[in-house]
């Protein structure tokens, strides 16, 4: 149902439910008020023997049997007990970024979890906006547990009303306050932080508590104090030993008691403490806006008919307090016809407050009503919108049917004779061609497997021979001797004995270098400090022939000795990892020996070295380097301290021969033969043992050809930069 433009502001007090219905006005500083209802409970909810639930739940029925509210918009007030409120001053910012502050302070201000509280902020009247930037800007932050709110809601849930506005009471006071009390405010722009309109404050009073509201139409401060009407009542059945049903009636009559003299003494401590209470708030307040200047007071709520109270306040708070006698910006027959509206008047300010609200004319329009249900209103309202589109559609599909319909009809094979031997030589021809598309298929198929036969035998004519170049570029790396001219002393002999070669696969080399990268970048340190050629001495005699221009100085293959090798990644991807274990005696020179030597020999061949291989082209014998063949990453993983001494017998073929020479010669007279055997003279060495692995990613030789390729071409480009660079 559409909403009509009436609002109820409805208050559920302690002592009674209150309501208004209010109508916009012809001014926007008037409201026409057309009904109203105070519907007091039988006894106060606070109470020892009443049942708050059933006394609500009662007077609401009682308000909803002369009053319809389908259709209006319902505001609501909540205790200021129940939430929180905190002013928040903002530095200088953007405005776009106020929002995202906001939610900022939230989460510091409100000790719950945002998810656990229903709260909403507003932007406080009065500040400036320069440049895109919000000056002196001040926020209001308010909230509620949301399990509060549920709880406020529960009597109008269950009566099927839906509220549309959630407010604190000290707010709904304050927005009154600002539109019926405060005429004379100056204009938002016009607001001066340092010197601000005077302050006025609201005491509105209530059964067990008071809300203090100081405003000066443009800043608000409240507080809640923890002492209201009931006190009084506590208090006369206390000193006059009443119950406190017959000390809330002589409260309400106190003038005409037997001993009106008797009830004020014994009301006298409440009047005390609650001045105590207002000064104490007043001073807070004046500590915190130095700049505020307090000037009258006001009192709300039906306790204030207490006599004397008035004068008792305007007496110690030393300002002005007057009551609520009438509403200046309300209007309507009600406010002069009726005397149960005259006689509850002060009663009705925070409905007056809500009705502003539910209008658009508050000051403050902060909604504590949960999104969800704001959401789920919603939905509920477009509900029959959806539904008659979802007619309209299913209408439109009927119709979109039934021309579709009407089309295939006329076409259809069962309707039409002269289609039927169509569709049958159609229905041959698909079939011909589903027959034919089958055959493709089978051939297709066939020949993808004959064409993998052909792949696979054609790419192991160059795969047959990973293994034997392996074997042959190992060959080439390892140190050898002239035949001719090996040297008779075996710690002289370039040679290392392999008793071993073993190969694993890994799916991942990343897996085996990780463990052995320091050792790796160690060893391809002294490679690059060995290849690195002897720097001039600065003393150096300059040519003898000057007419000879000087040669171009070398590029260096390796960076100097000092300067650290680039941080190598190390490879990846599957390959194998190549294991030669074995020795050596070379081990008689300090500089070169042990390790050292593997490096000198092995290890920077396996970098460096080419190895003889036929071309696969025309069989011609070319010189490919070794790490051309997938061969990289040498390294030194396991190695031995240099063994003690030890004998050891020379039995190379060529010093057997030279053995059996001498001692023929010593023995030619005899009749011994010059093939006995001979023992020859053993040596005395030293034993290093080693385990050395590199990594092998076979690769084929028309790989290697584009590999060459890319060589020519990067020399051909450094050959053409450095001529640029001699012309120049």
């Amino acid at each position: 149902m559409a909403k009509t433009s009436a609002v109820w502001g409805i208050d559920i007090g302690q002592c009674a439910l209150k309501a208004l219905r209010c109508l916009p006005g012809d001014r926007r500083d008037r409201m026409v008020v057309d009904n109203f209802d105070y519907v007091e409970y039988p006894k106060i909810l606070s109470q020892p023997e009443a049942d708050p639930e059933t006394l609500v739940r009662e007077a609401l029925q009682d308000f909803l049997s002369r009053h319809n509210l389908a259709g209006e918009r319902v505001a609501i007030s909540v205790s200021g007990q129940s939430g929180l409120a905190r002013f928040i001053k903002l530095p200088p910012v953007e405005s776009k970024m106020i929002p995202n502050i906001v939610k900022y302070e939230a989460r510091q201000q409100i000790p719950f979890a945002l998810e656990d509280v229903v709260w909403d902020y507003q932007q406080m009247a009065g500040g400036s906006v320069e440049e895109g930037y919000a000056l002196e800007t001040e926020v209001g932050l308010f909230a509620m547990k949301r399990d509060q709110v549920y709880r406020a809601l529960e009597p109008f849930t269950n009566r099927g009303i839906g509220v549309d506005f959630v407010q604190l009471t000290p707010l709904a006071v304050y927005n009154f306050v600002v539109f019926d009390q405060l005429k004379d405010l100056p204009a938002a722009d016009e607001y001066d932080p340092e010197d601000p309109p005077p302050s006025l404050v609201v005491i509105s009073m209530g059964v067990d508590s008071t809300d203090l509201v100081v405003t000066n139409g443009f800043r608000v401060w409240q507080r809640s104090i923890p002492i209201g009407g009931a006190h009084f009542t506590r208090a006369l059945t206390k000193e006059l030993r009443l119950t406190y049903a017959r000390a809330e009636k002589l409260k309400r009559n106190a003038t005409k008691a037997e001993n009106p003299k008797a009830v004020f003494q014994a009301m006298r401590p409440v009047f005390s403490d609650l001045v105590t209470e207002i000064q104490r708030s007043i001073g807070y307040f004046n500590g915190i806006d130095r700049h505020a200047k307090i000037e009258k007071g006001i009192l709300l709520g039906n306790p204030l008919k207490l006599p004397g109270l008035q004068r008792y306040l305007s007496d110690h708070l030393k300002i002005t307090v007057r009551a609520i006698e009438n509403f200046r910006g309300l209007t309507g027959e009600t406010l002069t016809s009726d005397k149960k509206f005259r006689r509850n008047l002060p009663a009705f300010c925070v409905c007056y407050g809500l009705c502003l609200q539910g209008l658009g004319k508050s000051r403050i329009s902060t909604n504590l009503l949960p999104q969800e249900i704001v959401t789920l209103r919603l939905v509920r309202e477009k509900k029959p919108w959806a539904v008659a589109a979802a007619a309209a559609l299913l209408v439109g599909c009927a119709v979109s049917y039934a021309g579709h319909y009407r089309q295939w009809y006329s076409a259809d094979v069962e309707n039409r004779d002269d289609l039927k031997s169509v569709i049958t030589q159609a229905d041959g021809v698909k079939r011909m061609s589903a027959s034919m598309q089958q055959e493709y298929e089978q051939a297709k198929t066939q020949f993808q497997t004959i064409t993998t036969i052909g792949d696979s035998l054609i790419s192991n004519v160059e795969g047959r021979l990973f293994w034997l170049e392996l074997l042959k570029a190992i060959h080439a790396a390892l140190p050898h001797d002239p035949p001719d001219q090996k040297p008779e002393k075996i710690a002289d002999r370039q040679e290392l004995h392999i008793e071993t070669l073993d190969c694993e696969k890994f799916d991942d080399l990343a897996s085996w270098y990780q463990p052995v990268a320091e050792s790796y970048q160690r060893d391809f340190k002294w490679v690059q400090k060995a290849e690195t050629p002897p720097e001039a001495p600065a003393d150096a005699p300059a040519s003898a022939t000057p007419d000879v221009p000087a040669a171009a100085p070398a590029i260096p293959t390796a960076p100097p000795s000092d300067a650290p090798p680039a941080e190598d990644p190390g490879p990846t991807g599957p390959g194998w990892v190549i294991e030669l274990a074995g020795y050596h005696y070379h081990n008689e020179n300090m500089e070169d020996q042990g390790a050292e030597f593997v490096r000198r020999t092995l290890i920077k061949n396996l970098h460096n070295m080419t190895v003889p291989l036929p071309d696969g082209k025309g069989g011609e014998i070319v010189d490919v380097p070794i790490s051309d063949l997938g061969i990289a990453y040498p390294v030194i993983v396991q190695q031995s301290p240099i063994g003690p001494p030890e004998q050891l017998v020379d039995e190379s073929p060529t010093v057997q021969r030279s053995a059996r020479s001498a001692v023929a010669a010593r023995d030619e007279r005899t009749a011994r033969s010059p093939q006995a055997t001979v023992e020859p003279p053993s040596q005395t060495v030293r034993r290093f043992d080693f385990i050395v692995q590199f990594v092998w990613k076979p690769t084929p030789e028309s790989a290697r050809r584009e590999l060459a390729r890319q060589r020519q071409a990067e020399a051909a480009a450094t050959v053409a930069a450095v001529e640029r660079g001699r012309g120049d």
